[in-house]
């Protein structure tokens, strides 16, 4: 949905994006990567706003390699 803009599920185009955040907490849309917020990478989502099918994508190449390092087996 990020790069087509189509929803794999219903192909309906009504897509809404909903930008990743790190709040108080723990709050919004992230991973924790780090001991506090300001280490967390944010995950961006995209919503059909027809079936309500959703995909999360992290965005930022530094942040996935943070989250490679601290989670990956």
């Amino acid at each position: 949905m990020k790069n087509s803009r189509v929803c794999p599920k219903c192909q309906n185009d009504e897509i809404v994006r909903i930008p990743g955040e790190a709040r108080a907490f723990g709050a919004g849309n992230n991973i924790l990567v780090g001991g506090t917020i300001f280490s967390a990478a944010k995950v961006t989502r995209y919503l059909c706003a027809s079936c309500g099918f959703s995909e999360e994508w992290v965005g930022s190449a530094d942040d996935l390699a943070s989250i490679k390092k601290k989670y990956a087996t």
